[in-house]
């Protein structure tokens, strides 16, 4: 399927009011309907970004979708379930190190991201290393006008100074201090829906390959 299951939105939103186990099972063949589709739906957005970034090629549905199922073990809500469905395209699948792309399905909160998010520090360094080296070349794919009008943040997740070992005089001193690096595009219910989501996915994702390869080859430096 290459648009989102209709009965995606108002599944998430009963399952928000209903999040037991009880009600969950009472509707799992509405879930399974909307899992499904929204995993076919991935498969034919990896084609799509495959097209412009081959490292994605190799993927399946099954290595980027999360899993609705909560972990509750070190959370004071202790719900079962998610009450949205999400899917990670990156070299190495959703568990792997590299940035990539994020599509996430929320009533009134759906949108579409990527980057790196909480990297470990390992990562995040060799990655400001070169924004900081490369400054320029950031700039110029951060700054590039359509991608600020789609992406107009690359996230609000800061440390309050630029970290040790970098000038608080550097151009890109402000991206320095970044600990995720997670530029946001929101989607309205009206758009999850559309039948052309798909490409307007893609036409997204395009404007923000640049960031992501930069990125990606920092963190493949030696």
């Amino acid at each position: 399927m290459e648009h989102i299951h209709p009965d995606t939105l108002a599944f998430l939103d009963d399952l928000r009011h209903n999040n037991n186990r009880e009600w969950f099972n009472e509707n799992r063949n509405r879930y399974e309907q909307v899992r499904d589709s929204f995993n076919l739906f991935v498969e034919h957005l990896i084609a799509k970004l495959s097209s412009f970034d081959q490292s994605l090629a190799t993927l399946e549905a099954k290595d980027c979708v999360f899993r609705i199922f909560r972990d509750v073990r070190f959370s004071h809500d202790k719900s079962p379930y998610k009450t949205n469905m999400g899917a990670y395209i990156a070299k190495g699948g959703r568990k792997g190190m590299y940035a990539g792309y994020y599509f996430h399905v929320e009533p009134n909160a759906s949108f579409l991201s990527g980057g790196i998010y909480h990297a470990p520090n390992s990562i995040i360094k060799k990655v400001r290393e070169d924004i900081d080296f490369y400054a320029d070349d950031f700039i110029a794919i951060v700054d590039e006008p359509q991608f600020v009008k789609v992406f107009p943040s690359l996230g609000d997740d800061s440390l309050k100074r630029v970290p040790t070992g970098f000038s608080p005089q550097s151009k890109v001193a402000e991206y320095l201090k970044l600990k995720s690096i997670t530029p946001l595009h929101t989607l309205s219910n009206q758009q999850l829906l559309s039948s052309d989501i798909l490409d307007y996915a893609e036409s997204m994702y395009k404007l923000m390959q640049p960031l992501i390869a930069f990125i990606n080859r920092a963190i493949d430096a030696e």
